[in-house]
């Protein structure tokens, strides 16, 4: 795949009906994990804490032909407490889909349609869209920390002990590729892979 700054400098000049393929499915190629890695790791963050995250998307996906795509856009994540909103936008900021996650139920929502609703966000996502967007994970993930909910193996960064270079949790390889600079702290790159179903997710923040 090309680097994520070509992905994106692409994704000005791609069209609505690519991005848009997004709120239809997501399934992808992934690449393989790699890497020293310990195991059990116990993860800092707390959910009772808000959380906000802006930034790109880039997702490689098969359509239902099996055939290989690409979808680009923006994506806005809010997080409060244990309840996380998910808003998907193509490159022109029109919004693909609303997702929103609590531990008793989830909801999903597609421009023009009535919400859909079900118990957990991965039935519902699965049912709805034909996939499943790692949203549980994806809330400690994105703050540099493995989930509480399973056994997890991690690689620490070689050139700083302080943070992760490499996740690896419930199917999926978590890549950090770049923090932010000081002042500013956390995550700005990172890849999200899985093999099966396969699916291939690179994300930027912009804090």
């Amino acid at each position: 795949m090309q680097a994520l700054s070509s992905v994106f400098r692409h994704a000005r000049r791609a069209s609505l009906g690519a991005a848009a393929a997004l709120a239809v499915a997501l399934a992808g190629c992934a690449t393989s994990p790699h890497g020293p890695s310990t195991s059990n790791a116990t993860p800092e963050l707390s959910t009772q804490t808000s959380h906000a995250y802006h930034g790109r998307f880039a997702v490689r996906y098969l359509d239902q032909n099996g055939k290989s795509r690409n979808a680009y856009g923006n994506f806005d994540w809010q997080q409060q407490g244990d309840t996380v909103t998910l808003q998907l936008l193509n490159p022109l900021g029109q919004t693909l889909a609303i997702v929103t996650s609590s531990p008793a139920s989830a909801s999903l929502e597609l421009p023009n349609r009535q919400p859909v609703t079900a118990d957990n966000v991965t039935d519902l996502m699965q049912h709805t869209l034909g996939f499943a967007l790692p949203v549980e994970g994806l809330r400690y993930w994105l703050a540099s920390s493995p989930a509480p909910s399973s056994r997890a193996k991690t690689v620490v960064d070689p050139d700083q002990s302080s943070r992760l270079k490499e996740i690896d949790q419930e199917g999926w390889t978590i890549q950090y590729l770049a923090y932010a600079d000081a002042p500013a702290t956390g995550v700005k790159r990172l890849d999200l892979t899985r093999e099966n179903p396969p699916l291939d997710i690179k994300l930027v923040l912009d804090r």
